[in-house]
């Protein structure tokens, strides 16, 4: 960074700079336009962020972000608890959930099968899904079906394909979404005319 920059400026860029899709060029503008708009807004902004960090949670029962615990989908007694839809992050259940095609329960993996990245199966929540799966069936309400609502590319696909291994012991359908989505794409991009027939048109995995 030149050095006629104030350290305090500076170090904003930096942070801003760490963001993902933020790149340094970004971070200065974004940094910039804080310094130099209305003080409320750069105020409110670091409030919302204080309080995001403070106030929200994993649900402990689906792992997507909550400010309550269940979460207000896992509470819902008008969801449909037969089914459990998988996906790789909260913005994919985000996603989904905002299409309002599906009303059945989640459950956040918190990512993909990525050894050469050092996040194997113990990385993931596959275990607490097979919990979900034992505590259900235990409770005389057995899911009938999970969805894997993951990506296209080959780290999803291969989690996937683990997920299905993992769960053939359970009495439970395993389902993918069907092959309408673009090969290597993440569900947050994919619009909802294609994610709808995916999830009508879905297969056994």
């Amino acid at each position: 960074m030149p050095k006629e920059h104030p350290p305090q400026l500076t170090n904003l860029i930096e942070r801003l700079a760490k963001l993902p899709g933020l790149g340094r060029k970004s971070a200065t503008r974004l940094a910039l336009h804080l310094l130099g708009g209305p003080s409320d807004e750069a105020l409110e902004l670091a409030a919302a962020i204080v309080a995001v960090k403070n106030e929200v949670h994993f649900c402990s029962e689906c792992f997507t972000f909550a400010e309550t615990d269940p979460c207000p989908l896992c509470a819902d007694p008008l969801r449909d608890r037969t089914t459990i839809c998988v996906v790789e992050t909260p913005a994919d259940l985000m996603v989904i959930e905002s299409a309002g095609l599906y009303r059945g329960l989640y459950h956040v993996l918190g990512g993909v099968l990525a050894p050469l990245a050092g996040q194997g199966p113990e990385s993931l929540k596959i275990e607490q899904l097979a919990l979900r799966l034992d505590k259900a069936e235990a409770s005389g309400q057995p899911v009938t079906e999970v969805i894997l609502a993951t990506g296209s590319s080959p780290e999803a696909l291969a989690t996937c394909s683990y997920l299905a291994q993992r769960l053939a012991d359970h009495e439970v359908k395993v389902t993918r979404l069907a092959r309408g989505l673009p090969l290597g794409v993440d569900l947050e991009y994919v619009d909802n005319g294609t994610l709808k027939e995916a999830l009508t048109f879905r297969r056994e995995a």
